[in-house]
């Protein structure tokens, strides 16, 4: 029955930026007796299908959090696996024709040769209005410092909301309507602490290399059953 609802689906203008906190891939493997390394490549086979049914649907903007600030403590060999996995995802993209890729966190502390790569992405698609925002080496609070930091060594003496959200690694798109996060974890982890104030939260149990098309929609569906105030009350309520 649901994929009869799935075919041909697009969503409306209420639903512009759906963000992942793509988490479980380790356990993934581990359920399986498989090394975490495993888990990391299922993962990236699922990021890559989630990404092309979000555009299926008309989603224009997707954010994934590929890589925190905190990433770092991981084991060595399991960073050079996730590091050749972004690696070769770049050298495909290209195929790609409509997405626009835009690396989301501090590119300072990578490679100088993945940090290239992703330069380079970023400008060849940049004229392509689907949005892909991959938050690598990101951490939010040091996102917030690092906008404030720049406003600073601007020369301002203060600044205002309008500013910082103007100086975000996000200042190119608009801020999540919703955020999904797999494998029955019901935290932010540091993700865009900033941009999600009003964004609405959908916690699943499903780990995420077996996220696909089916969870995505069911995502989308609990979404349009909420009731967004922005703070305020909608018309007609007391």
């Amino acid at each position: 029955m649901i994929f009869n609802k799935m075919k041909n689906y697009k969503v409306d203008n209420r639903l512009k930026h759906i963000a992942f906190i793509m988490d479980g891939n380790g356990r993934w493997a581990k359920a399986r007796s498989l090394p975490r390394n495993v888990g990391h490549k299922y993962g990236a086979k699922a990021f890559e299908e989630t990404v092309k049914n979000c555009h299926e649907f008309g989603i224009k903007i997707v954010t994934v959090y590929a890589f925190s600030t905190e990433n770092w403590s991981r084991p060595k060999n399991e960073i050079e696996a996730i590091m050749e996995l972004l690696d070769t995802y770049i050298e495909r993209a290209y195929e790609q024709k409509d997405i626009r890729y835009v690396f989301v966190g501090d590119k300072s502390v990578l490679s100088e040769d993945l940090r290239n790569k992703m330069i380079s992405l970023e400008k060849a698609t940049d004229k392509y209005d689907n949005i892909l925002n991959i938050a690598f080496n990101y951490g939010g609070r040091a996102e917030i410092v690092n906008a404030c930091n720049t406003l600073i060594s601007s020369g301002a003496s203060s600044v205002s909301e309008e500013d910082i959200s103007s100086h975000l690694y996000t200042s190119h798109c608009s801020d999540p309507d919703l955020i999904v996060r797999t494998a029955n974890e019901q935290r932010i982890s540091n993700f865009l602490l900033w941009q999600c104030a009003y964004s609405e939260f959908y916690f699943t149990n499903i780990l995420w290399p077996d996220f696909d098309k089916k969870e995505l929609y069911k995502a989308i569906q609990s979404y349009y059953k909420r009731k967004r105030r922005f703070g305020g009350l909608i018309k007609g309520e007391e």
